[in-house]
């Protein structure tokens, strides 16, 4: 006794072949394109050049280095966060602080000391507000913490400049109040995007160890030497 055939169909029975439900065209409309900013729902990269999309990642990068630099608007960095910044500022000042090879001349850190040092402190500042209450994700902080180092990096160079000079009394004075300002700053634009995260309550608790974090990244600036 033979059972009914079982059949399984895939496509609509009205269709003269399977390929016709198949084909179709992708089609993209440039009235609503966005290309500036990518949280909007009509935003989308597949039909434009790579240099284009890098060239934007670029431009964003810059206006959220600007934002530190002048903490006026708060949002920018926590909306839309990225850690390019905090990854190119670690490395650059990794390579910069970085001692002689010859270690018996050793003026700085090792670059993967720096690197440690900032990654390891940024996440236990971030962990530290986490705990506390902070209503922020943990990459938005650490995105903050890494961007505001940009102070930090430009005090850097500029006593990078300094040792260029015989140094003198004068001028470890000069590096120091650079490196001063440098911390300052960078403790100021972060407690700016960080602080209204924080229950008030416990916002002093929040913003000892990021004044401890930068603290000690301003050390390693004002006592890299030369020698």
């Amino acid at each position: 006794m033979s059972s009914p055939e079982t059949t399984l169909e895939l496509y609509d029975e009205e269709a003269e072949s399977s390929t016709e439900l198949m084909s179709g065209d992708m089609v993209f409309t440039n009235t609503t394109r966005n290309r500036t900013d990518p949280s909007k729902p009509d935003f989308y990269t597949l039909d434009e050049p790579i240099c284009e999309t890098i060239m934007r990642d670029v431009k964003a990068v810059g206006v959220k280095f600007y934002h530190v630099l002048i903490p006026r608007e708060k949002k920018t960095l926590l909306r839309d966060w990225d850690l390019w910044g905090p990854l190119i500022l670690c490395t650059f000042m990794a390579t910069v602080l970085h001692g002689s090879s010859d270690g018996l001349y050793d003026g700085g850190p090792e670059f993967a000391q720096v690197f440690v040092i900032v990654w390891i402190g940024s996440m236990i500042v971030t962990l530290n507000s986490k705990l506390l209450g902070g209503k922020i994700s943990f990459l938005q902080s650490v995105c903050v913490l890494g961007y505001c180092l940009t102070p930090c990096a430009l005090a850097l160079i500029v006593c990078r400049i300094i040792l260029l000079a015989e140094q003198t009394g004068l001028l470890f004075c000069l590096r120091f109040l650079v490196a001063s300002a440098g911390f300052g700053w960078a403790t100021y634009a972060s407690i700016i995007f960080l602080g209204d995260s924080q229950p008030p309550e416990r916002k002093a608790l929040a913003v000892y160890p990021i004044f401890l974090f930068y603290f000690i990244i301003s050390w390693l600036v004002v006592s890299h030497s030369n020698v």
